[in-house]
């Protein structure tokens, strides 16, 4: 059975749902994120980065889009739909790290992924924003020698928050690298980061990476937190 495809309501580009972004009706009628597609009744689903969003909702095509989609026109796009949008998308990915520090399928501190890597067993490498860039360099030189790869650009991933956000999410002291020691697991989190990674760009990058599990784009920032524990009982 072939796998389900949804349409971007602004590109018309057919893509997996995990690479796309569900918006919902709320009561109130506005159109608000719902990342994790739990939220009754029907949805539109929206593929494009934020600088296109943007745009899409400062000249009215978004609201028409949905309009269409929802046959209604009683509906309200948020102005900081954005904002919304990029922050539950950071809770997500976040609170699917936190799901696999506690499933054991990743590894922190510079010592244990180093050996993980050198070993053969490390299959994605993420780094705190603030992470020391020799420290960076060491363990991906570690995971190319592991894995065969030496000479190749196998490096890890810098995110775009910085190590207390981490630790938070992980429930873990000073968590600035994070190895995925399970293949499967690399493939969860790869699609979560992809996803938020895509929609708020490159703008801000700090150093080009890529990850073995699914090649990334570079960080950039992040809307506020405040307004994922606003809505996160309707996503």
């Amino acid at each position: 059975m072939s796998e389900p495809v949804r349409s971007c309501i602004l590109t018309r580009e057919r893509a997996d749902p995990a690479r796309l972004v569900r918006l919902a009706l709320a009561p109130d009628g506005r159109m608000l994120p719902d990342v994790r597609a739990k939220a009754p009744g029907r949805g539109a689903w929206v593929g494009v980065a934020r600088p296109e969003l943007e745009q899409a909702i400062a000249k009215g095509k978004l609201r028409g889009a949905l309009a269409r989609a929802f046959k209604t026109g009683e509906l309200t796009v948020p102005d900081d739909l954005p904002d919304l949008i990029a922050a539950a998308l950071e809770r997500n990915a976040l609170d699917r790290l936190g799901l696999e520090a506690r499933a054991g399928t990743i590894a922190t501190g510079a010592e244990r992924i180093e050996t993980a890597a050198r070993s053969g067993k490390l299959h994605a490498l993420y780094h705190a924003a603030d992470a020391r860039e020799d420290g960076r360099r060491k363990l991906a030189q570690a995971w190319r020698v592991g894995s065969d790869r030496e000479g190749s650009d196998l490096k890890g991933l810098a995110l775009p928050v910085e190590r207390p956000i981490l630790s938070l999410a992980l429930g873990r002291e000073n968590v600035v690298h994070i190895g995925v020691i399970d293949r499967t697991a690399a493939g969860r989190l790869g699609e979560a980061l992809d996803r938020w990674l895509h929609f708020i760009g490159p703008e801000l990058t700090s150093a080009p990476c890529a990850t073995a599990a699914q090649g990334a784009s570079a960080p950039g920032t992040a809307g506020p937190a405040s307004a994922v524990r606003l809505h996160e009982e309707f996503e």
